[in-house]
């Protein structure tokens, strides 16, 4: 430990005796950092924001429903509590949000056109923190209570209806008894979405009118739960299943939005992949500049050691002049991601591809996200990466006979 500060200024100054390579070798660094961090914070973005729009508005964090809702939803399966029950259960605890909703697969017909929807029977005072879309952006109006005679839909779907605010259009799905149940509704507010496909699929009515449509009396198809983060969901979890009947099933979001579920793992698996590949490429040429480096230096390693400095020490200095190769490149790439990815915090157009990014659920406008997370885990594979590819140059080095390093150049 007491060599350490001398092996470090020593290391520091051979690092740049041949200041043109060493700041080659910087460069590519810092461009292979910054290129990790900032198509990790473009892929995070993409994917935060689908699964955000997803899990925010339909399913939620958590989901409560009847055990055979989700393979049959029909009004049939319908969890057979009523509100005035789930007032009293839910109203006095912390969650950050909650609602009862009716939802169940429905079709809606204009005059021209018919199309098959997801029906949403919803409180808008309750679905108001859910922020799937917001309420003062709708043309027209939005709900204005759980009894509104109203109906909103997505612009896209009026556009496919050939409709607009203020005209009629008939909503028809199934009652407990199978039977058709139908009824006319007037628009009295488009709404638009990020994600074209919620647009086309999705029309909102107030729960009680769509109960009263159903005659499900004050019953309803599921209850959603918001906690703080999607990835941190169990506490709401834990929350609900304690309080909850036990004949009802309790579902992460994960667990009913599979494909959601299922692309957040693969992002976490692709950002480590991504960071590990993009090294291996550049530990080539780290690898090759510490050996040149060595070549360059066998005869001064052969004094060193002929005057008494161990092995031990060679073996140190090598690898402390690849690590803070490494620092100069990690700081000034960590700087421009930071710096490229700030300014683009208010989103990137990306409508070119509109039609790509609709069959994924994104947006045309993605929002790069930079988590402090990331930035540490591509910093410690860079120094890790980084320590192993040393390892081989400096064991050569530490390994020259002081006699033969001496006479082999020279």
């Amino acid at each position: 430990m007491r060599m350490l500060p001398v092996l470090t200024r020593l290391a520091w100054r051979y690092l740049w005796r041949n200041h043109r390579r060493t700041i080659i070798m910087v460069s590519a660094i810092s461009v292979g950092v910054w290129s990790m961090i900032f198509m990790t914070a473009l892929s995070r973005g993409m994917v935060d924001q689908v699964i955000e729009d997803g899990v925010s508005a339909l399913p939620g964090h958590v989901q409560v429903h009847n055990p055979k809702f989700l393979d049959d939803p029909s009004v049939v399966n319908r969890i057979p509590i009523g509100d005035a029950e789930l007032s009293r259960a839910f109203s006095s605890t912390d969650f950050k949000a909650w609602a009862s909703r009716v939802r169940v697969p429905a079709v809606i017909a204009s005059e021209y056109e018919s199309r098959g929807v997801t029906l949403l029977g919803i409180d808008p005072v309750a679905e108001r923190e859910f922020g799937y879309l917001s309420y003062d952006d709708v043309e027209g109006r939005f709900l204005e209570d759980a009894d509104d005679n109203g109906i909103v839909i997505g612009r896209k779907l009026a556009d496919k209806l050939e409709t607009r605010v203020g005209k009629r259009v008939v909503l028809m799905s199934q009652d407990p008894d199978n039977e058709i149940a139908d009824r006319g509704f007037r628009i009295v507010g488009l709404f638009d979405a990020e994600v074209p496909a919620f647009e086309e699929g999705n029309v909102f009515i107030g729960k009680r009118t769509a109960q009263k449509m159903l005659h499900i009396g004050d019953t309803t198809t599921e209850i959603v739960f918001l906690g703080d983060n999607y990835r941190d969901i169990e506490p709401t979890y834990d929350k609900v299943l304690a309080s909850i009947d036990g004949s009802l099933d309790v579902s992460r979001w994960s667990e009913v939005a599979t494909y959601l579920g299922s692309m957040l793992t693969v992002m976490d698996g692709f950002v480590l992949i991504f960071m590990v590949v993009i090294f291996l490429a550049l530990s080539f040429g780290l690898v090759n500049t510490l050996v040149m480096a060595v070549f360059e230096r066998v005869r001064e390693i052969g004094l060193m050691l002929a005057l008494g400095m161990k092995p031990s020490n060679i073996l140190g200095q090598i690898i402390i002049e690849s690590m803070l190769l490494l620092l100069v490149g990690l700081v000034i790439g960590n700087l421009l991601a930071v710096a490229t990815i700030h300014p683009l915090r208010g989103g990137i157009d990306i409508s070119v591809v509109a039609e790509g990014m609709e069959m994924m659920g994104a947006a045309s406008v993605l929002y790069p996200r930079l988590y402090v997370s990331d930035m540490i885990l591509a910093n410690v594979i860079v120094l890790f990466l980084g320590f192993l590819a040393s390892l081989s140059p400096a064991w050569r080095a530490s390994r020259y006979e002081p006699v033969e390093a001496i006479t082999k150049v020279g």
